[in-house]
């Protein structure tokens, strides 16, 4: 059923576009599947379209594994503790609603090279939904199950590695979902305007040319490899979360 899904929809857009149809859309203007399949075949012939991807993984998993390794982190402080959640969830909450790509002219002036601005860009956009999925699980965890360990004597160090730490995890993979869909959308969008290498740059740089074709050949790269990393995420979580119900891991 889902292979049919893609293939009904490459088949609306062939008849669509092999037809002409300009009905409100034109789609006399856009590429049809042959064409962008023929400049698909052609990109995977050179080198430079590996470079690309090789480039947009490497900022993605950059920025990714910083975003997580924060979010995770300032997510527990914050909730554990109203000490750190009267510094810092003020600064976070003002720093939240700007989106991330609205930091490239900041990111510019403060790293020496479009790489790190552009790593930089990508870790932003996904720590806030890390951050905050983390926070909220922390949050939702029963206080019986701390409150047993405590009564039997556990420090806190042991119900922080035996209570909080697993049983946050649900939730946390949800953010890490939903952080690697949004670093997707910000690298790509960082590499139109100061990269100089990645998906992002070379879709813009075919648009420039007037090369619909390979405007599509990379979105359609862009979607397919977005769609791996995240699946790998989910994969990751399916697995540590072996322990849950089915109901309870689509809840999560």
């Amino acid at each position: 059923m889902r292979f049919a899904s893609v293939a009904a929809a490459v088949l609306v857009w062939h008849l669509l576009s092999a037809n002409d149809v300009t009905f409100w859309l034109r789609f006399n203007r856009l590429p049809g599947p042959v064409e962008v399949f023929e400049a698909f075949r052609t990109q995977l012939a050179t080198p430079r379209y590996y470079q690309d991807v090789t480039q947009s993984l490497v900022r993605i998993l950059s920025g990714f594994a910083l975003a997580s390794v924060l979010g995770i982190g300032l997510g527990v402080v914050l909730a554990r503790s109203h000490w750190a959640s009267d510094v810092l969830k003020p600064l976070l909450e003002i720093a939240r609603p700007i989106p991330a790509i609205a930091l490239v002219p900041v990111a510019i002036l403060l790293f020496p090279t479009n790489e790190q601005g552009i790593v930089f860009i990508t870790a932003t956009a996904a720590f806030f939904p890390i951050l905050v999925s983390t926070r909220h699980a922390v949050r939702a965890l029963p206080t019986v199950w701390e409150d047993a360990l405590l009564t039997m004597g556990a420090s806190r160090l042991r119900v922080m590695r035996s209570v909080v730490l697993p049983g946050i995890v649900p939730g946390v993979f949800g953010g890490l979902s939903v952080g690697m869909g949004v670093a997707w959308i910000c690298v790509i969008s960082a590499e139109m305007i100061s990269g100089d290498f990645g998906l992002g740059y070379r879709t813009w740089q075919a648009y420039t040319i007037v090369d619909y074709p390979n405007v599509l050949v990379g979105m359609l790269s862009i979607g397919a490899i977005g769609w791996l990393t995240s699946g790998c995420v989910e994969l990751v979580g399916r697995r540590l979360t072996g322990w849950l119900s089915s109901e309870q891991r689509s809840a999560s």
